[in-house]
């Protein structure tokens, strides 16, 4: 974040963030629910979000240079602590904060690429921080000194990688730890700054283990292990006392357990099954599966566990009820990269992403997903609303274009075969009659509806070498320019089908957008230069720094025609006065790089997306307070 800051001259007004739509469900035990009973954390990229449940107001916690990959709070709740990785050769951060000014408390730095779990003790003496499999080590931290007490070796050089890590409930000296073929629970001796451990015998069972609950009393801890069963060892003579269920195991694994104070265990499978056991055998008392087949990742009891909140792999959080064991879903987010943002014309109140798997619609104000277009295993590149909003035209990397209802979802009509390298861009005609693509060889294909179901091509214009990344319609469909890797912009007739005018520059180009009054086309890409160009001649009129690392990625001009939005590899929001050329406001919040991004067409927020699946919402500057 440090180097991101000076980047950016600090006397420049920041952007507004209003909300952010995202959650990174891969990391285990990422959704936390905080002691006082009414925030949830979870981290997004590499920003930690405190989320009040009920008002849904959010707090970033920014800090780490890379996606945060655990997240632990301290049990009186005023402190939490995250960890991440990084490139391989660096040293990992973990980050302790303080929750109630939620400023950093300290940054601790000693594992190696990556931190894989960290867990508090009862009285927030100490951190435990376990590296990853690069590094391998425990780490005991002083929490008020900021300093280390010691360290070890997780495990045995015979075992494999340590994943997980949790305190006894009474004692700050006692902690235990699970992995790959190693349990142990280990001392704390603070005189002589060691910690000792003492490894649990198993027999011949052979287990991993993902995840440890420890029981109130300090007698037992639970272990969730790939293999579908939970095991119950004995914390003080580290013998295993029992292990189940012997019969139907966990699919794809026990991936998170909760303890209720009642004695019974909530468990979370890899095939989204969430399941109530008690007693010796682990009996399942109740069990209920959620909808979108997907792993169970975390499982936060809110309070004594009356509710609990549960995470899942594909980023979507659901509220469970314990005495009935129903659940609603609360979020969904994207799991992977949002390659598009559009808005429908002339709506603000609406706006449509795309990524692998599907295309999905959301309310503005709610963040609330309403509907999904879902195409397995395939991933969209680009997306637009056609002008009468009647269909969603959509640009898939299979070379179809795909024609979806935007009231349900369901599949209108697809054009087969649009691309031989897939589908790049994709844009309508203002009387909603043809559809103009752009594919990874370089053509950029003009195809008219001739029906509801129906298509024909109507022409291929062959001229670019690289693959198309952008095409913009102008107002009156008699031409449109299309982007390119090759380093041009070509401006087409489209009564004509030939080029009109070809602009040149010595970057691959990412996006281009015409100006509202369309005498003038503004192209960015990876040289990380602005172009302004003129649209009757293609000469150069301007050309501004838009960034001093990374290509710009996504850019899109106000409706008045006097803002420019960009955003691109180096995290950042700029506005631009597009008269003057120089940045009126930054926005700080992405944590991997923008894709894309939309000024709504009524001027009040900004959205933008980024490849590690966040949607962010901002407030357009100059816009009133209550305009969101």
């Amino acid at each position: 974040m440090t180097e991101q800051r000076e980047e950016v001259n600090e006397d420049i007004p920041r952007l507004e963030l209003l909300s952010t739509i995202g959650f990174n469900g891969k990391v285990l035990a990422g959704l936390k629910v905080h002691p006082d009973k009414e925030n949830v954390i979870y981290p997004l990229g590499n920003t930690v979000i405190v989320e009040n449940i009920n008002s849904h107001k959010q707090v970033f916690l920014q800090g780490h240079t890379d996606d945060v990959s655990c997240l632990t709070v301290s049990k009186s709740g005023r402190f939490l602590a995250s960890g991440q990785v990084t490139h391989m050769g660096f040293k990992a951060d973990v980050i302790i904060w303080n929750y109630q000014t939620k400023e950093m408390h300290c940054r601790l730095t000693l594992h190696k690429v990556k931190v894989q779990s960290l867990t508090f003790s009862p009285n927030d003496k100490f951190l435990v921080s376990l590296g990853g499999q690069d590094d391998g080590s425990v780490v005991v931290w002083d929490v008020q000194k900021k300093e280390a007490v010691c360290g070890a070796p997780a495990a045995v050089m015979s075992a494999g990688t340590t994943f997980c890590v949790a305190f006894v409930n009474n004692s700050d000296f006692k902690f235990v730890t699970g992995g790959d073929r190693t349990i142990r629970v280990w001392e704390l001796d603070l005189p002589n700054r060691k910690i000792r451990p003492a490894d649990c015998s198993m027999g011949q069972l052979k287990r991993i283990v993902k995840c440890i609950e420890v029981s109130e009393d300090d007698k037992f801890f639970f272990c969730g292990t790939t293999s579908g069963d939970i095991l119950q060892i004995n914390v003080d003579n580290q013998l295993l006392r029992h292990y189940g269920p012997e019969k139907n195991k966990y699919i794809l694994g026990v991936t998170a357990l909760a303890l209720v104070k009642t004695g019974e265990i909530v468990v979370g499978a890899g095939d989204g099954t969430v399941a109530l056991i008690k007693g010796e055998k682990f009996k399942k008392v109740r069990s209920a599966k959620v909808d979108n087949p997907s792993g169970i990742t975390s499982i936060a009891l809110r309070g004594h566990g009356h509710q609990f909140f549960v995470g899942t792999d594909t980023s979507h959080t659901y509220r469970f009820n314990f005495a009935e064991f129903t659940y609603e879903m609360i979020t969904t987010g994207h799991d992977f990269p949002v390659n598009d943002v559009v808005f429908p014309f002339g709506t603000s109140e609406l706006f449509a992403t795309c990524s692998k798997n599907d295309i999905r619609v959301w309310n503005a104000k709610t963040n609330k997903e309403l509907l999904r277009c879902s195409v397995p295993n395939m991933t969209c590149h680009a997306l637009e609303f056609m002008m009468d909003g009647k269909s969603i035209i959509s640009a898939w990397n299979d070379g179809m274009i795909r024609v979806f209802y935007p009231e349900s979802g369901k599949l209108m009509h697809q054009i087969k075969d649009a691309h031989n390298k897939g589908v790049t861009a994709i844009a309508s005609t203002s009387d909603c009659r043809r559809i103009i693509s752009g594919g990874g060889e370089g053509q950029v294909r003009v195809w008219e509806l001739t029906g509801a179901k129906t298509s024909k091509l109507v022409e291929a214009m062959k001229e670019h070498k690289g693959s198309v990344s952008c095409i913009k319609v102008r107002k009156n469909d008699e031409e449109c320019i299309s982007a390119s890797s090759d380093g041009t912009c070509i401006i087409w007739d489209l009564r004509r089908f030939v080029r009109n005018q070809v602009i040149f520059a010595n970057t691959l180009f990412k996006c281009v957008v015409y100006h509202p009054k369309e005498f003038q086309v503004i192209t960015s890409g990876t040289d990380r230069k602005i172009g302004y160009w003129d649209s009757f001649d293609a000469s150069q009129i301007r050309e501004l720094d838009g960034s001093r690392s990374g290509s710009i990625n996504g850019m899109d001009i106000a409706p008045d025609g006097l803002t420019l939005v960009t955003g691109g590899d180096d995290k950042l929001i700029k506005v631009w006065d597009y008269n003057n050329g120089e940045v009126t406001h930054v926005g700080f919040g992405h944590s991997s790089s923008i894709n894309r991004l939309r000024i709504c067409p009524n001027m009040k927020i900004i959205i933008s997306v980024s490849a590690d699946g966040a949607i962010l919402r901002w407030r357009f500057p100059g816009c009133a307070q209550n305009g969101h």
